[in-house]
């Protein structure tokens, strides 16, 4: 999709994705291994009373199914950047699902311009776990 077809407000939902715990410990062990997601007996001591998801993660599962509908396609130049806030824990086994809304637009020259998408996930409560803003550059229509 091209930049000009683009339209502020436009809202994707995020089929859900479900936190496995075998997943969890392989991405947190690789990347991220720090007692709250890898050591369970740690973990019980914590405020949070057992492991957490590492938070990159629980965007990435979310983000992952938001790349599924492929809004931009072939038009999709490059990311520019990503802002992730993480507002609640996630556990193994957590179903998480959200939204995307294209938030800000801004032309940057004849070839291409600057969408950000907002996204915005929640666990099986209906509780907002976390956001996250990504900006992308996206084609321009070729001038006739």
């Amino acid at each position: 999709m091209f930049f000009e077809e683009i339209k502020m407000g436009t809202q994707i939902d995020i089929a859900p994705a479900v936190i496995k715990k075998d997943k969890m410990l392989d991405f947190a062990r690789l990347y991220d291994d720090v007692p709250l997601h890898t050591d369970e007996e740690y973990a019980k001591k914590t405020p949070f009373g057992k492991l957490i998801a590492p938070g990159v993660m629980s965007f990435l599962v979310v983000w992952a199914k938001y790349l599924e509908v492929d809004i931009f396609g072939e038009e999709l130049l490059a990311g520019k950047s990503t802002k992730i806030e993480w507002l609640r824990p996630v556990f193994a086994e957590d179903v998480l699902r959200g939204k995307a809304v294209v938030t800000r637009m801004e032309k940057r020259n004849p070839r291409n311009g600057l969408v950000e998408i907002t996204i915005e996930a929640y666990n099986q409560s209906d509780e907002l776990v976390l956001t996250n803003a990504t900006e992308a550059i996206v084609k321009c229509k070729p001038a006739d």
